[in-house]
């Protein structure tokens, strides 16, 4: 009979935040290049509006749709011996990964994580294919707690 499966923690709210400027950037670009569009729709005596509509609704939904979205599918859990991490709505990724695996820890923090308090947990692993592993989204007390645990997990290891 199989354990009970294993119950994957929320990441931080303020990540939503985040999500949501990360998209704002994009959005400005798709904003933009609606705007060259209707220039050069314009010049050719095209209907003009259309592309901009399209635009805006992509980009509406880019930051205020998609972002709590992408949070809610997302998820970690840390016991003695593992990592578990779960993201995705239509594929969804569990990776779990063994803390006797990991061979360093990295916090990390870009201009809009650290406005916002969150931090990226970064583990990278023995072996070649998907050796690092990512945590995004984590207040930065709980991403220093998570990685002083697994450190000390490690040092603790008989190997």
């Amino acid at each position: 009979m199989d354990p009970m499966p294993l119950s994957l923690a929320p990441l931080d709210r303020r990540f939503v935040t985040v999500l949501r400027w990360r998209a704002a950037v994009v959005a400005l670009i798709v904003l933009a290049i609606a705007g060259v569009a209707e220039a050069i729709l314009y010049q050719q005596d095209w209907p003009s509006g259309i592309v901009a509509v399209v635009a805006v609704l992509i980009a509406l939904w880019l930051v205020v749709v998609a972002p709590p979205r992408r949070f809610a599918h997302w998820g970690f859990a840390l016991d003695e011996h593992e990592l578990h991490i779960g993201h995705g709505w239509l594929t969804r990724v569990h990776t779990i990964v063994p803390i006797g695996r990991v061979q360093h820890i990295d916090l990390t923090q870009g201009p809009i994580e650290r406005g916002c308090g969150v931090a990226t947990l970064v583990l990278h692993t023995a072996g070649t294919d998907h050796s690092l592993v990512t945590v995004p989204g984590l207040a930065r007390d709980q991403a220093e707690a998570v990685r002083d645990r697994i450190r000390g997990a490690i040092e603790a290891s008989p190997w």
